[in-house]
């Protein structure tokens, strides 16, 4: 059953409409899984489509609670939601500054009494730890947040009826569109300036270094303050990630922790005795998050520098699918066309021709100053012919050479090892030249995402790093130690509930 609601846990707040029954909900990517699950894989579609089943199966069996994600982009900045971590319904509302006693707004109005004849902490953070446990203990494990949404809503009326076009960009890559453009909701809120403090910028919060990085690999300039420029780029890079790993679990995750970092979460999930990727990284993760929480840094050589962010990062991503669901289906969608410039273009002159207001050009091209530079990428919603050749690739059908190339680099079966191991290299250069082969603008991309790709599993020290944690005998002892004194803890909070 697919009902809209609007969630109006504070007054005055907008919110974007969201679905009512979060786990019954598919997003398009897990219908379209259902309908190819019989058969064998045969297109790089099927091969996304199967990845995304088994990656929502692993999601609900390991982070039920993961749809509670949605609500937190989703609402104004200044409230702390709770919520269950057994299947993502929201259960209350608290002001980040307020008295909680009298403007909590129970969603689970069974809850509503836990609060009664409380003295509650001073402190935010320690209230929010103590109304955790409260509900904890009438309605099972939680998950609570402050809300994040300021980063989401002003870009979601300004460029959410762009999404469908985006989404078309990622699947042409051979990734969902509901997860490609979930990601970059968690990374940037669709925006396309901004800029993190360690100077990640735009759509999916590459580092600038990375971008300048990948420029080198390109034959054509990448503007990076402009969506639909990034869009292929990122979609392309998960696609490679989601390749390398089998699955989106552990790709999203490279994004944001780094491949040394998944790399060690995916060697405690074996430790842990996980056999296949996705359990191996949720465990592991799990692991990493428990012991990191515990007093000192005894465990700081399991954990490394993968932190609370990189633990909750695809969850939160997979639960941004429903936001992306939402919007898509509640917002007018908008046609994106691209011209390849062979001549710089004055934005007098695009306004002049096009009769859009300057504003309208701007939100098609939010890099766009004075003019456009040759051999760039101009965005109208329509064709301008005057303006350079259509290499709008996403708005007509794939060509065959390209999804030919795609479906046999999807199908590779070889482990993420072997993919960090130079050895590989060989194997991966041939379907970089592939990729070009084609003459295509998707090809292209491929081509030059690959390229980076190899680029930085092959100077990074990457596979020397993990050989030595895999075979680093006091790594495993803590890690049987962890576990161990994590068994204890829980034992002994069980028995006070």
């Amino acid at each position: 059953m697919k009902t809209k609601i609007v969630l109006a846990l504070v007054t005055a707040i907008a919110v974007i409409p969201l679905a009512a029954s979060h786990v019954a909900l598919q997003t398009p990517s897990e219908a379209a899984a259902g309908e190819s699950r019989a058969a064998a894989p045969q297109t790089a579609g099927d091969i996304a489509a199967m990845r995304m089943h088994a990656d929502v199966d692993a999601m609900q069996k390991f982070r039920p609670g993961y749809a509670f994600w949605q609500h937190v982009f989703t609402m104004h900045d200044g409230t702390i939601l709770f919520g269950s971590a057994r299947d993502g319904r929201l259960l209350a509302a608290f002001p980040a500054k307020g008295e909680w006693t009298r403007q909590a707004r129970w969603i689970d109005a069974g809850l509503a009494h836990i609060l009664d004849g409380q003295r509650l902490a001073r402190k935010l953070t320690d209230r929010r730890d103590q109304v955790e446990g409260l509900i904890e203990r009438a309605a099972g494990p939680v998950l609570q947040n402050s809300t994040r949404g300021d980063a989401l809503i002003p870009n979601a009326r300004r460029y959410g009826a762009f999404l469908h076009e985006w989404g078309a960009i990622y699947e042409r890559f051979g990734v969902p569109a509901d997860i490609g453009l979930a990601q970059v909701i968690l990374e940037s809120g669709l925006s396309p300036t901004r800029r993190s403090e360690a100077n990640a910028i735009g759509f999916c919060q590459w580092l600038q270094k990375n971008w300048k990085r990948l420029n080198y690999f390109s034959s054509t300039p990448i503007e990076g303050k402009n969506q639909t420029t990034q869009a292929p780029y990122c979609a392309a890079y998960l696609s490679i990630l989601a390749t390398k790993y089998g699955s989106f679990i552990p790709a999203l995750s490279e994004h944001n922790a780094g491949g040394t970092n998944v790399g060690r979460t995916l060697i405690n999930g074996e430790h842990l005795g996980a056999h296949d990727v996705r359990a191996q990284y949720l465990t592991g993760s799990k692991l990493a998050h428990d012991l990191r929480a515990l007093p000192g840094d005894g465990y700081k050589d399991v954990y490394r520098s993968y932190g609370p962010r990189s633990h909750l990062y695809a969850e939160m991503v997979f639960g941004n699918t429903f936001v992306v669901q939402s919007l898509v289906g509640s917002t007018a969608q908008l046609p994106i066309y691209a011209m390849r410039t062979s001549r710089p273009i004055p934005i007098a002159e695009i306004v002049m021709r096009t009769g859009l207001s300057l504003e309208e050009v701007r939100r098609y091209n939010p890099a766009l100053k004075d003019k456009v530079p040759a051999q760039t990428l101009l965005y109208l919603p329509s064709y301008v012919s005057e303006f350079g050749e259509d290499v709008a690739f996403w708005r007509r059908p794939a060509p065959a050479s390209f999804t030919a190339v795609l479906d046999d680099f999807m199908r590779l079966d070889a482990s993420p090892e072997r993919w960090d191991d130079p050895a590989f290299a060989p194997v991966l250069t041939e379907f970089k030249h592939r990729f070009a082969a084609t003459d295509t603008e998707e090809g292209r991309v491929m081509e030059t995402v690959l390229a980076y790709a190899m680029d930085q599993a092959y100077t990074s020290g990457r596979r020397e790093m993990l050989a030595e944690f895999r075979n680093d005998g006091e790594v495993r002892r803590l890690i049987d130690r962890g576990v161990l004194e994590l068994d204890v803890i829980r034992e002994a909070r069980a028995s006070l509930r």
